[in-house]
């Protein structure tokens, strides 16, 4: 099996597909995590992929950022399959993941969690034969990229993260994602444990993005959450896709019967690759 990330073209038209899963299935022993779970992510939205605890979505993600690989199914980036054996093949073909639990090096400054994992040397001898980094070079760009996607609560890209409140953390990491994610975003509970206006501030940087024209995978509990920014909601349950609602035609108490089982999928439900 060929495990090289393939070089992708970017998505041309709002009809096509930014990423498409199909048939999903994931293992571990006797418990089956994903059940044929199928997912569309369309140009320049937000999905938000909700479900109760054991609905498959922490294993639906890793799967799409190549956390996990998949027992069968098949993963499709601009209508290319794409065969992910790590996180580091979901990142060239530009997909970024903000996990529930915070990849940030606190005793770093932002700047430095900014480009973690992709430090850029300075020009000539110093960076090729003394490998030393362009610090600041990376302190400017990180100003920049703070200023670009409006995260005006930080003002020094020096300050070291553990000094930071919880909010300003997890805005470092989603920028970190919206400034390397060409193309796709995922973010896993990106407000859970942070207060009212910690949570809107992380909710109006992932509007951000998407008005940016990145797409982005909504993994939240929050009910409020996920119907003020997401385009469409898919909601899962025992690990499968039970189908995908639009916030304008549900309400978050039908969102949640379907979710547990109450009422079944409704019949106007938004076909996965529909209008």
């Amino acid at each position: 099996m060929n495990r090289s990330a393939p070089s992708i073209p970017r998505a041309r038209r709002e009809t096509d597909l930014v990423m498409e899963a199909t048939g999903l299935v994931k293992r571990y022993g006797h418990v089956t995590a994903l059940a044929g779970t199928s997912l569309a992510l369309r140009p320049g939205e937000i999905l938000a992929v909700i479900g109760d605890n054991g609905a498959g979505k922490s294993t639906l993600i890793k799967c799409l950022s190549g956390a996990v690989v998949p027992d069968s199914g098949e993963i499709r980036v601009d209508g290319k399959v794409v065969d992910f054996a790590g996180p580091l093949d979901a990142r060239r073909v530009g997909i970024e993941t903000v996990h529930q639990h915070l990849a940030v090096a606190p005793s770093l400054d932002i700047a430095s969690n900014l480009f973690l994992g992709r430090e850029r040397r300075r020009p000539g001898l110093p960076g090729t034969l003394l490998r030393m980094l362009d610090k600041k070079g990376m302190q400017a760009d990180a100003q920049v990229h703070l200023n670009r996607l409006g995260i005006m609560t930080i003002q020094n890209p020096r300050q070291i993260v553990e000094t930071l409140s919880g909010g300003q953390r997890q805005a470092i990491a989603v920028a970190r994602a919206a400034v390397f994610g060409s193309r796709i975003v995922i973010m896993d509970e990106p407000t859970a444990a942070l207060g009212v206006r910690e949570s809107n501030a992380v909710l109006d940087l992932v509007e951000r993005i998407r008005d940016e024209g990145l797409s982005v995978i909504l993994i939240s509990h929050s009910m409020p959450h996920v119907f003020k920014v997401a385009d469409r909601i898919q909601i899962q349950r025992l690990g499968r896709d039970v189908c995908v609602v639009k916030p304008s035609e549900t309400t978050m108490t039908d969102a949640v019967a379907i979710m547990t089982g109450a009422t079944a999928s409704p019949a106007y439900a938004d076909a996965q690759t529909g209008a």
